[in-house]
């Protein structure tokens, strides 16, 4: 079974849980001994693991062709019997306002490797990449991650007519609270609409996509996350140890998806009970100045720290430097860092409003909004050592076997079905 997957991150170099997602996934789908994964990104770096698939970088794939090779691509146009003028519209889009902005030397498209301001164009610049990629690759299936990889599913579905799966890892729902952004909801609603298949992340995203995007609930399927095992390299991290501060922690993106202010109110009134307990507040993101003055407001800043950004290594001394971990987010997908937190025995308080919340029975649940009971859970966790030591050894327990092996199991299930149809 060959798969073209295509991407926008893969770690080392990742800033969300896509790329973990991603690399998680097509790691557990290796373990099928028939599997062969082609997974495309913009912009790789030279260091990414390629030990069980392997990486194109759509930076590195002319699309620029000799004036001789015109007569060829018009001829291929021919027959697939379609309109000359395509042709024409093809050829114009590939020359049109080549700026060195967008195009090297080489005749590639340049790309950012982020989310940059430009991000619609280098979407559709990934879409062109990957009808040539499409055209020169052997595959059975395409398999397409996020919305901002759709349109290139869809070029590349349109090309060789192979059937393609969508993997929704959020939805612009989750992203803005609601308040939608037409361009990305019509991006991704047209790649619902002519993906073969769809993969939700959660059964909360897979009714988004049902009532928000009016899917056939017959075409989508939820697939859960899952978690890495711990490396070598992270169990030899030494665990909090002689710290008689207690320290709860916040991580991911400072964004009013993940409800920041949620867990800096919930600090203030832990505090009032609890005031040796120390807060950290990882990441970054457009809310991150609105938190410091909210912290400084409550008058809690000498108890709360704002570490920036972290990734890889730095995301594990973290959690192991913390006594509980906290994700309240307004609507999550999925949210894998509750269980890497409880993977090294951090205790987790997580929103009901998450993905993760499907599949967890040892984390606490809480309403985002409910303050209250997310102030309460974290002042019980840190002043009940038998709560703590309970939820720190079932957690992990439980999360242990949340494998991605099992995961890619059910995708290629879904490969297999598609395939036979």
């Amino acid at each position: 079974m060959k798969a073209l997957m295509f991407g926008w991150e893969f770690p080392p170099h990742i800033l969300g849980g896509l790329g973990t997602a991603s690399y998680g996934l097509t790691r557990g789908m290796a373990m099928q001994p028939d599997m062969d994964i082609t997974f495309c990104i913009p912009k790789p770096w030279g260091d990414e693991d390629q030990s069980f698939l392997k990486i194109i970088g759509v930076n590195h794939v002319p699309v620029v062709w000799r004036d001789t090779d015109w007569e060829y691509i018009r001829q291929r146009f021919a027959k697939v019997n379609l309109d000359p003028q395509d042709y024409y519209d093809f050829r114009d889009h590939i020359y049109a306002d080549f700026s060195y902005r967008y195009v090297n030397d080489i005749g590639c498209f340049e790309f950012s490797g982020r989310y940059p301001d430009n991000l619609l164009e280098e979407i559709n610049n990934y879409s062109i990449v990957a009808g040539v990629i499409a055209r020169t690759k052997p595959f059975d299936i395409i398999h397409a991650h996020d919305w901002l990889t759709y349109p290139a599913g869809l070029h590349a579905k349109n090309v060789t007519g192979k059937p393609l799966v969508i993997h929704v890892h959020a939805t612009d729902y989750d992203r803005s609270r609601g308040n939608v952004n037409p361009d990305v909801y019509g991006i991704e609603k047209n790649g619902m609409d002519n993906a073969d298949h769809i993969i939700t992340v959660s059964n909360l995203t897979r009714q988004t996509v049902i009532e928000k995007y009016h899917q056939d609930p017959a075409k989508v399927t939820t697939v859960h996350n899952a978690v890495e095992p711990l490396s070598q390299e992270i169990l030899a991290i030494p665990d909090k140890k002689g710290v008689k501060d207690k320290v709860i922690t916040f991580l991911g993106r400072i964004t009013m998806q993940k409800g920041p202010e949620y867990f800096v109110e919930a600090a203030a009134k832990v505090l009032q009970r609890a005031p040796n307990a120390r807060f950290v507040m990882a990441g970054s993101g457009d809310m991150m100045n609105k938190m410091i003055r909210l912290v400084a407001q409550r008058n809690i800043a000498d108890r709360f720290h704002f570490t920036g950004f972290m990734k890889g290594k730095q995301v594990y001394e973290v959690l192991k430097a913390s006594d509980v971990y906290v994700m309240p987010s307004v609507s999550e997908p999925f949210g894998i860092s509750p269980l890497e937190a409880m993977q090294c025995g951090v205790p987790s308080i997580i929103s009901k409003q998450s993905g993760c919340a499907e599949i967890l029975d040892y984390a606490v649940k809480v309403d985002y909004w409910d303050i209250e009971a997310m102030a309460d859970a974290m002042y019980s966790i840190i002043t009940y050592p038998a709560m703590h030591e309970f939820l720190k050894v079932e957690g992990k327990n439980e999360v242990d076997n949340i494998k991605w092996e099992y995961a890619g199991q059910k995708v290629r299930h879904i490969y297999d079905q598609l395939l036979n149809r």
